[in-house]
């Protein structure tokens, strides 16, 4: 349809900038100018015809007779509405119409060329709009590469860097003659290192990901994913066996360096501090984070050599016993309080020192003479009651649901009690044992790990040792030789640590569920383990601690 400007609606300004004598012949041809009548019914001379309505108009057709005086009509249209876009045109800036000829074109003689202009993106876009987006990835990756415009001789040569003088660089050099390395093997070392680190390439770092509309969906889950809070670390169902990708850290109190041997060592339930505790009457705090681990603080009990120092479940408390002594400490972390509690009522007990703390928080289990268990509560420190097996205990733990008590006695037998009964519900033989000495349960309930001082430890299910009197282990672990004195689960019950306190480098880690041993921990050439006396790992098993004779608290990543 073409566009038309009506006549009603024209103004004309007059230019200061005209000469006069063209602003005179503007005026004139206002005057003069004769507007045609448009109208078919019109006749000169005679009265002007009533106006039909517009469905008449629609009906009516023109005359056959009147085609040259519309011709005329049609040629001085166009030769007004020239005239008047030229006179608009002249008062407009130049930068204005020359930005006008940029976009639309010089169309002065005709407006259906604009139109038609106007026309055409409309069906390119059309046309565009069907291609597949493949098609149009393509196109893209196959644009012609500019060359560079000239190439720098020295940018061929390769620039040396210095691994010997960075202490960070220093730790990726694989031998003593990586003194020096180019700059595309540091980007190839620092690579392997991020891999290292990430567990393998991550999902956003992969070239060439195509995206399909399962992608949409995996990150809309993640958008769900990240609207949400909460604990979403899951166990590990792959951890490979064999060997073990393990760096080692600066050692855990290494800004309280001590000779004593150490006790405890065991990482905070919740924050990302380590205690360690020692023969030196100090429990130390120490944040973690495997290069400096600065000191937070460190408690002195005077005369108190601890002999075992231990987190509570929800982490605001730190209990502490002493090797001859009877009183139990426990230090407010919340407060900055430490509170001795002296005598424990009906508690007869000359001296307290192995005790274990139940996973939910709720009771604190104290090893006794004579085969005694007293059960107390975690808070009130207040005796619940007493249970008693043959013979001397050597060690205890409680299940992961808090439920039970595994008791280890010193003639080879493993008692079972109810927490909440306090009744024994099952006594059975640890298979090969002739002294227990250390007892573990895993966090999932699901296996039960009985050390002896032959230096062999067994791995029971938890179901059989409720069922049976004489259950046959799953796998008996004889890779140590002396008494086995530590036993410890990770949190994702992935690895079994075992440690004799008899014999230097006498510790393992067991792959679970293969139960074999990792062979490359600990390092044979090294030598720096030592006798150890304490092990923990961290709550999501980033870390392991080991605490030695030597006052050293090992650290692991």
């Amino acid at each position: 349809m073409r566009s038309e400007i009506p006549r009603e609606g024209l103004r004309f300004f007059s230019n200061p900038k005209m000469p006069p004598e063209r602003r005179r012949r503007v005026r004139q041809d206002r005057k003069t100018q004769v507007r045609p009548d448009r109208r078919a019914g019109a006749q000169r001379g005679g009265p002007p015809r009533k106006a039909a309505s517009s469905c008449q108009q629609k009906s009516l057709a023109w005359p056959r007779a009147a085609p040259a005086a519309i011709s005329v009509e049609a040629e001085e249209e166009n030769r007004l509405r020239l005239r008047n876009r030229l006179m608009l045109e002249e008062d407009k800036p130049a930068a204005e119409r020359c930005l006008e000829e940029l976009v639309f074109g010089d169309v002065e003689d005709d407006e259906d060329a604009l139109l038609r202009r106007l026309r055409v993106p409309l069906v390119q876009v059309q046309e565009d709009s069907d291609d597949s987006e493949v098609e149009k990835e393509a196109k893209d990756n196959f644009l012609p590469q500019k060359k560079p415009v000239w190439l720098d001789e020295e940018d061929e040569d390769e620039e040396m860097v210095d691994m010997m003088n960075n202490r960070f660089r220093k730790d990726m050099m694989k031998n003593a003659s990586e003194n020096q390395l180019s700059k595309d093997e540091l980007q190839k070392r620092l690579k392997e290192e991020f891999q290292h680190a990430m567990g393998g390439v991550p999902a956003w770092a992969e070239a060439n990901k195509w995206k399909t509309p399962s992608d949409d969906e995996s990150e809309e889950e993640e958008d769900d994913l990240l609207q949400r809070t909460g604990n979403f670390i899951s166990t590990s169902t792959s951890l490979p066996k064999g060997i073990l990708k393990m760096k080692n850290c600066q050692h855990a109190n290494a800004e309280r360096p001590t000779t004593a041997r150490i006790s405890s060592v065991q990482f905070h339930p919740r924050a990302q501090v380590v205690m360690v505790a020692g023969l030196d009457n100090a429990v130390s705090l120490f944040q973690v984070d495997g290069k400096t681990n600065p000191k937070i603080q460190s408690i002195y009990l005077e005369k108190f050599p601890i002999f075992k120092a231990c987190f509570s479940a929800n982490g605001e408390e730190v209990l502490a016993t002493s090797t001859h002594s009877k009183i139990l400490y426990v230090y407010d972390m919340l407060a900055g309080k430490l509170i001795p509690v002296h005598q424990v009522r009906g508690l007869k007990e000359k001296i307290v020192r192995s005790f274990e703390i139940s996973p939910d928080g709720s009771f604190l289990l104290i090893n006794g003479v004579a085969g005694y268990l007293h059960l107390l509560s975690m808070k009130t420190k207040e005796l619940i009651g007493s249970m008693k097996i043959n013979g001397r205990i050597a060690a205890s733990t409680f299940s992961s649901d808090s439920k039970k008590v595994y008791a280890s006695s010193g003639d080879g037998e493993v008692y079972v009690w109810d927490v909440n009964s306090r009744k024994c519900l099952n006594r059975f033989v640890d298979e090969g044992s002739l002294y227990g000495l250390s007892i573990a349960t895993s966090r999932n309930g699901q296996y039960v790990a009985c050390g002896s001082n032959c230096g062999v430890v067994n791995i029971y299910n938890q179901d059989s040792c409720l069922q049976e009197t004489n259950p046959k282990p799953i796998k008996a672990i004889m890779n140590l030789v002396t008494g086995v004195t530590s036993l410890t689960f990770n949190p994702t019950t992935e690895i079994l640590a075992i440690a004799s306190a008899n014999m230097k480098e006498a510790v393992r880690l067991v792959h679970l569920p293969s139960f074999t041993v990792f062979s490359n921990f600990p390092v044979v050439k090294k030598k720096n383990i030592s006798l150890i006396h304490t092990m923990d790992f961290s709550p999501r098993s980033g870390y392991f601690a080991l605490g030695n004779e030597k006052g050293k608290a090992l650290m692991y990543r």
